[in-house]
């Protein structure tokens, strides 16, 4: 039976390096990978960019009303051979997304592999994060590190420089002055003190 991995971790924690090095290892074997984002995702169009400067192109952008499981069927129904199923930022798919990815591992037994954040920079869960951790066979936890040096397991928001609590879930990456630090529990409440001080 496929299963379904969920491999999670705050920024820079290398989410989608790994993706694209999984891809490649089933390539150099002769495999098959199919490469999903969702079409929320604007970073990159309809490629993955990892920080260390490699791309790739998606097979697949998936928008909300998307059937990733009929879109999957209908490629294996036309003859193509898939042997793993590789998906970013899958904190911004919906619930009946990874529902679909979920009954892509145990029907159609192929494994499902996806990389994304828990949390957003209010320490929230995404939709699409918290379904894969009620549902996920595996759940791993990719680490990076905060600039004190300890271990990050939160996301930090910074328009223009600055550090922001308060405002919409989904703000891409490096997309209207948008930016973010993977932070530690600690230096996340400093900031957070320092900013309500200011308000």
């Amino acid at each position: 039976m496929g299963k379904l991995y969920f491999r999670y971790g705050a920024m820079n924690s290398g989410k989608s390096t790994s993706l694209m090095q999984v891809a490649h290892n089933y390539e150099e074997r002769g495999m098959k990978v199919v490469i999903i984002k969702p079409g929320t995702d604007k970073k990159g169009g309809n490629t993955l960019v990892s920080r260390l400067g490699v791309v790739r192109k998606v097979d697949f952008m998936i928008d909300s009303q998307d059937n990733i499981f009929q879109c999957v069927k209908e490629c294996i129904n036309k003859g193509r051979k898939i042997d793993c199923i590789l998906a970013d930022e899958v904190q911004f798919f919906k619930k009946h997304h990874i529902d679909e990815l979920f009954k892509i591992a145990v029907i159609l037994d192929i494994p499902v592999i996806c990389y994304g954040l828990r949390t957003d920079f209010m320490m929230n869960g995404f939709e699409g994060s918290e379904r894969l951790l009620l549902l996920a066979h595996s759940v791993e936890e990719m680490k990076t590190i905060c600039t004190c040096g300890r271990k990050a397991i939160l996301n930090g928001r910074k328009i223009n420089g600055k550090y922001v609590f308060h405002g919409e879930q989904v703000a891409i990456d490096h997309v209207d002055n948008v930016e973010y630090q993977s932070l530690c529990g600690q230096c996340y409440y400093k900031l957070l003190e320092k900013d309500n001080e200011n308000a």
